[in-house]
């Protein structure tokens, strides 16, 4: 059973100027909210990947579509499933919160839980290798593949246009990264724009996305064990990395000066905006919200978990900054303007690394 009138649901989300202290006082930033949108952010690139599947034939009519998600994703490829008419099967993990396990459940996705992290990999491996085993059993089914799939970046040419069309211009564009697909759709399609935008990405501590060495993560839903091949490492002028006492901090900061907040890639994006909009004075800077508060009303918002955490408390408004992206391995919110990609790039000797970090 299908349902297209769903896909007019997706897009068409609105835009909000910025101005709450994170920590300090800034210039101001456009927001583009995509939790206003039903199926959120990434209910763009599901649709996008299961239509150009389905034109090319390589999804077929009502065949299961399967896939490795730490939610955000799984909510998409739900909206996308219901209104195409496949039943969607999602590998998570166990540490998928329970709201967002209930609700995927409530939106007919099947659910298959990962019980342990792989010892190199983290759950990220663990789920792709689960999802290997389980399309073994699903003969017929398809994956988006969503790390590698050009058309999850494709997806968000909407996204862009719908800005273009927002505000004025825009001078920096900054967005979290995770597969790399919103980041390099917007950015491609926004330079047709305005050619001279600046992107920079914002990545979390722990993530070997630009370069560092994957490690155990708390924040989900940006940052990769992994290394995606829609990440467009050429785009990127700068990259962030940000740690989850900082995007704690900008989480509540924004619910309680601006309202529109969301989680982790949401309050670490609002960081790093409002950092360049007070470094660049008369900059215009769009960050992208992928998401809303509510999957994390037991994590970001919750005192006695941040408390557990030690995410509580006052945290510096500035990042360091690195001149190489593995020059030395960053632990808190740092700052690097060499991009460079670690699978086409040769990492520096020890000695060499040394001589960057002196």
């Amino acid at each position: 059973m299908s349902a297209p009138h769903l896909l007019t649901l997706v897009g068409r989300t609105p835009v909000t100027y910025v101005e709450a202290p994170l920590p300090y006082r800034h210039g101001g930033f456009w927001a583009k909210v995509e939790c206003a949108g039903p199926g959120g952010m990434k209910a763009r690139s599901a649709v996008a990947m299961l239509t150009a599947a389905r034109a090319r034939g390589e999804l077929t009519p009502g065949a299961p579509v399967v896939e490795s998600t730490s939610g955000t994703l799984g909510i998409g490829l739900a909206f996308a499933g219901q209104a195409l008419g496949h039943p969607v099967h999602l590998v998570v993990d166990r540490e998928l919160e329970p709201s967002m396990r209930a609700l995927l459940g409530a939106y007919g996705a099947r659910l298959e839980i990962v019980d342990a992290p792989d010892p190199v990999g983290g759950w990220q491996r663990a789920r792709l290798d689960r999802l290997a085993a389980v399309r073994a059993g699903m003969p017929g089914s398809w994956w988006p593949n969503q790390y590698h799939n050009p058309d999850n970046a494709h997806g968000y040419a909407g996204l862009a246009d719908e800005v273009a069309g927002q505000v004025d211009e825009v001078d920096v564009l900054v967005c979290s990264v995770g597969t790399g697909g919103h980041s390099a759709g917007v950015a491609r399609a926004l330079r047709r724009h305005w050619p001279h935008l600046r992107l920079v990405g914002v990545d979390t501590v722990g993530s070997t996305v630009f370069g560092q060495p994957a490690r155990p993560r708390l924040m989900r839903g940006l940052g990769s064990s992994i290394h995606p091949g829609n990440v467009d490492h050429s785009a990127f002028d700068e990259v962030h990395w940000v740690g989850p006492a900082e995007a704690v901090e900008s989480c509540r900061r924004l619910a309680r000066y601006a309202f529109v907040t969301g989680g982790w890639s949401t309050g670490a994006t609002a960081r790093v905006a409002a950092w360049v909009a007070r470094t660049e004075p008369g900059s215009r800077v769009l960050a992208i919200f992928p998401d809303g508060p509510h999957r994390y009303l037991g994590t970001i918002y919750d005192d006695g978990w941040c408390a557990r955490h030690g995410l509580l408390g006052p945290t510096r408004g500035h990042p360091v900054e690195i001149g190489h992206p593995w020059s030395v391995e960053v632990t808190r919110w740092s700052r690097c303007r060499t991009v460079l990609d670690p699978l086409r790039s040769t990492p520096r000797t020890p000695a060499e690394r040394s001589e960057v970090a002196a």
